[in-house]
């Protein structure tokens, strides 16, 4: 019997060595049906996922390419030792998801008619589907199970924040609901009809809202929209109840900007929450939804809590309940080689990019040197980058207070075991070495900084990350790039979530506001290998 290489790698029989299994086996594009419709349980490393040239209309279809193998890079200063493929053991395999933005897009916290270029924050003609977008990553996630090089089982997923789009309560808790699974139920306000900018009947004669989508009619030839397809009965369509089916293994958080600030840059107030929960939107009168309303900082950690998955408050602990802080750390249950600190990079005060406070630094410290005496490899993880920790970007009001990025790196640097942290905020495929030095010169520790794309923005993608002891003084981490399960092309069935994801990725591909953007990121930004120096406790 002929056995395929995913098979063989779900056997169990090539853990710790399916790199030897690479030069025989050659991956390709088989696995993606000859009809258009996208396999389940294909990463990039067998077939990515393309923006293809525009048609006649203007419409630019999702293509395969071939899968990208892993290439690797030795930034920190150390080489890739040949005959490792031999020596080494898989430590742990986990899933990055970020970015997701949930979102009620029918809120009068929504500011698309407030932005009168309409910037990609303020509005997306995909923005109605990413609960369904979020659901076909979920049962992609599920289909792939392991991590392709190594093979070992997915011990977890991590969701890097923006979780929500707007911090409301219905979009924490669809969000929540999704990886847990269960009915979700996308609509708020008037459930028996839509009520947002998308409806045609708001605006006749598309005078008033030129920049938005209406998908129950033909785009004007003029307008930003008029390669999009018209698709009536999507309004109602996406609105309606569907069964999540969960993820099928732990899942953790962080808090992300669109958490806890109104869209991401303002903080919540009385007045914003009035607005939310309120009946007047883009000068229309909408049905109020007090669902809608702004949680603060603690309800958003607390909500975690009302869960049927673990673990309990996937990764914020009970101090965290009663301080209503957002950090922490969990040590991984697939050998407990890891673990994990958690961050919150979330200015308080406003504006989009990130920092720490003195007391949350403090902490991060303390756990650094607990995890050196504990002989544990260190992962980090958090919404903002170390690049958009930065005090210019910070808000006046408590700066002598926050800790930035540089500084954040510095103390890391000083840590052999810390190797890898993982983050989002960017929308976009980013990885940056950050080597230790001696002299000026690297010294082949160090760690690497691995920012993922969001499901929000095209390309939609999230992040196998795999790492491996390889028995030679050195570890790889291996990061491959996962796209959602959804067909390549909308079939125009809309009674099927994965149909509307699969729009919903068309749709992202196609957005005139991203059309100059690469956000897949360079090729050395996605399926990589990236060493570093082990840590003498583990020679």
């Amino acid at each position: 019997m002929q056995i395929s290489r995913r098979d063989l790698f779900k056997t169990g029989a090539v853990v710790g060595g399916a790199l030897a299994f690479r030069g025989i086996l050659s991956p390709g594009i088989a696995e993606a049906a000859v009809t258009g419709s996208r396999a389940l349980a294909a990463t990039s490393f067998d077939t990515v996922l393309l923006r293809g040239d525009a048609n006649e209309s203007g419409w630019r279809p999702i293509v395969t390419g071939p899968g990208e193998p892993h290439l690797v890079r030795p930034g920190l200063g150390t080489k890739a030792l040949a005959g490792r493929e031999a020596t080494r053991q898989g430590l742990l395999a986990f899933v990055q998801l970020s970015d997701v933005h949930i979102c009620d897009h029918q809120s009068p916290m929504r500011f698309e008619s407030q932005d009168p270029n309409i910037s990609s924050s303020a509005y997306r003609p995909q923005e109605m589907l990413t609960a369904h977008i979020a659901e076909s990553m979920v049962r992609e996630i599920n289909a792939v199970a392991a991590g392709p090089v190594t093979g070992l089982p997915l011990a977890h997923a991590v969701q890097t924040g923006d979780n929500s789009d707007n911090g409301q309560y219905n979009e924490i808790r669809w969000n929540i609901d999704i990886l847990d699974g269960g009915e979700i139920r996308p609509d708020s306000g008037d459930l028996t009809k839509y009520e947002g900018v998308m409806n045609v009947d708001w605006d006749p004669d598309k005078s008033t809202y030129p920049n938005f989508w209406h998908p129950e009619i033909a785009a004007a030839a003029d307008s930003k929209y008029a390669t999009f397809p018209a698709v009536p009965g999507l309004l109602d369509a996406a609105r309606q109840p569907f069964q999540a089916t969960g993820l099928a293994m732990k899942w953790y958080t962080a808090m992300g900007n669109h958490d806890p600030l109104v869209q991401g840059n303002f903080p919540k107030s009385p007045s914003f929450n009035a607005i939310a929960t309120g009946t007047k939107k883009a000068g229309h009168t909408v049905t109020a939804d007090p669902n809608r309303k702004m949680i603060s900082h603690k309800e958003w950690v607390d909500e975690h809590f009302t869960t049927t998955k673990e673990p309990a408050g996937h990764g914020f602990t009970a101090q965290n309940k009663a301080k209503g802080t957002a950090y922490y750390t969990f040590d991984d249950d697939q050998g407990g080689a890891v673990r994990f600190i958690v961050l919150d990079t979330t200015n308080p005060n406003g504006l989009q990019h990130g920092s720490l406070d003195k007391a949350q630094f403090a902490w991060l410290q303390a756990q650094l040197k607990k995890a050196t005496t504990d002989k544990k490899l260190v992962v980090l993880a958090s919404h903002h980058t170390i690049s958009t920790m930065r005090k210019k970007d910070a808000p006046s009001q408590g700066i002598k207070d926050r800790v930035f990025g540089q500084t954040v790196r510095k103390e890391l640097i000083k840590h052999q075991n810390v190797i890898l942290w993982v983050n989002g905020h960017t929308h976009t495929n980013h990885i940056w070495p950050h080597p230790a030095t001696k002299n000026g010169k690297p010294t082949g520790r160090g760690f690497w900084e691995v920012n993922t794309a969001s499901h929000i923005d095209w390309p939609q993608q999230s992040r196998i990350v795999e790492i491996v002891d390889n028995g030679d003084g050195t570890l790889s981490i291996f990061a491959t790039m996962l796209d959602h399960g959804a067909p390549l092309e909308f079939s125009g069935d809309l009674t099927d979530p994965m149909q509307l994801a699969a729009l919903g990725r068309e749709l992202a591909a196609n957005d005139w506001q991203e059309q100059s953007h690469d956000r897949r990121g360079d090729v050395n930004a996605r399926n990589v290998e990236l060493i570093v120096k082990a840590p003498s406790f583990l020679a």
